[in-house]
């Protein structure tokens, strides 16, 4: 390239960068000056993969995968700005920090090297080698490597003679919070991840309150699943159809019993029933899935290849329930009078009658106490008071303690 072109590459790059400072705090992903800061002088591009198009870098929605596995599965990525300006934010961040970043990629340990400046401290940590090894050498050739510590570890295991911290971020998907993880966490301080629940996650501010956590901000986003001693796969189910493909049905934690019951369902009847509950046009029914996740048994996320005439359908959203030998998905059909949409579910099999009223039920549940309310949770570990989870609160255990959520 001539001086030109890269003059040209560098000021293209300042103007979309000013343009996605501005798009973030419209939207009020970035509310403080030290993380706009902090967006406004890292060169977001220089840490995507090599030939990564600008518009993409600078997109306010778009992850860069940068790593996958042998089956070509995303195992490392760029997250999208919205949610990296949107987490530091949740971190409640500020100069002479010491912090822990887990999932390392480069671009947001730069962040946070600005943010908490040189009286501060950023620890990054992976477990993949090939990872750190990128991270550290996009640090050090950006001016950042003597700022951040970049360590190939566990941090389902902590991280040994690094801590304590006052915030930790981590930026993979986390069915559970490792005790070793809090252990390194001040009294006061702040966790912030994507927690799994129920297979649908979201992105938490927990603060550390004596001996359990206390949510202050929730974030819709979607994140490559933790690797390591903390990985928690899902339970597969293949549902197949009378042309050989398959749908597919995803469970967190044990899902519905005897789901052989469900063969040969797809090739039936299917059956739907309305709730005469509506959305809008264009908003959002991200929560309406939580609940499900929360309150409605057998519930899964749902799959389907090409093909099938799921895949064809139009107006169904990945997420069903399982019930005897039913199995019914969301589905939208245009709202009965007016604008926007009606929400339903559409089933087959012997209970899929059943199984879509189950899901209908919850959908005018959460209608009723659910909707337009801002979730709280806790995080309770094993070893803690559980007599103090709130009266009004649901519960569901994992491995090192119990999240609680209250929609009151």
């Amino acid at each position: 390239m001539n001086q030109t072109t890269d003059t040209g590459i560098v000021d293209r790059a300042a103007e979309l960068r000013a343009a996605l400072v501005t798009d973030l705090r419209a939207k009020q992903k970035i509310t403080s000056e030290v993380v706009e800061a902090a967006v406004r002088r890292v060169p977001r591009e220089r840490f995507m993969p090599a030939g990564t198009d600008l518009d993409i870098a600078y997109g306010y929605d778009n992850s860069v995968v940068t790593r996958r596995d042998e089956h070509g599965v995303a195992i490392s990525s760029v997250s999208a700005a919205y949610i990296q300006a949107r987490m530091l934010e949740q971190a409640e961040l500020a100069p002479g920090m010491t912090v822990l970043e887990v999932g390392s990629g480069g671009l947001n340990a730069a962040y946070l090297a600005e943010i908490v400046g040189p009286g501060g401290r950023v620890v990054s940590v992976d477990i993949d080698p090939e990872v750190t090894d990128r991270a550290a050498t996009l640090l050090e050739d950006n001016g950042y490597g003597s700022r951040v510590r970049v360590l190939v570890a566990d941090a389902e295991h902590g991280v040994s003679d690094e801590g304590p911290f006052d915030a930790i971020i981590v930026t993979v998907g986390a069915w559970d919070i490792a005790p070793a993880l809090l252990d390194q966490l001040r009294v006061g301080g702040v966790i912030v991840l994507p927690l799994v629940m129920n297979a649908v996650t979201r992105t938490i501010g927990f603060r550390r309150d004596g001996d359990h956590l206390i949510s202050r901000s929730v974030e819709v986003a979607g994140f490559v699943p933790m690797q390591g001693d903390g990985a928690h796969p899902d339970r597969v189910f293949l549902l197949p159809d009378a042309n050989g493909r398959h749908v597919r049905l995803l469970f967190d934690s044990g899902g519905a019993e005897r789901l052989d019951r469900l063969d040969g369902v797809l090739a039936g009847e299917r059956a739907e029933l309305w709730s005469g509950v509506t959305i809008g046009n264009g908003a959002s029914f991200a929560d309406l899935h939580l609940w499900f996740a929360w309150f409605l048994p057998g519930f899964c996320r749902v799959a389907a290849d090409e093909g099938t005439g799921l895949a064809a359908e139009r107006l169904w959203f990945p997420f069903g329930v399982v019930h005897g030998a039913g199995f019914a998905y969301l589905a939208l059909r245009s709202a009965p009078e007016g604008e926007g949409f009606e929400f339903g579910a559409r089933a087959f099999g012997p209970d899929g009658e059943r199984a879509a009223a189950a899901m209908v039920e919850q959908i005018r549940a959460w209608d009723r106490d659910g909707r337009d309310v801002e979730p709280r949770f806790g995080y309770w570990p094993a070893d803690s008071d559980h007599s103090r989870i709130p009266s009004d609160a649901a519960v569901m255990n994992k491995t090192h303690g119990v999240i609680s959520i209250s929609w009151s």
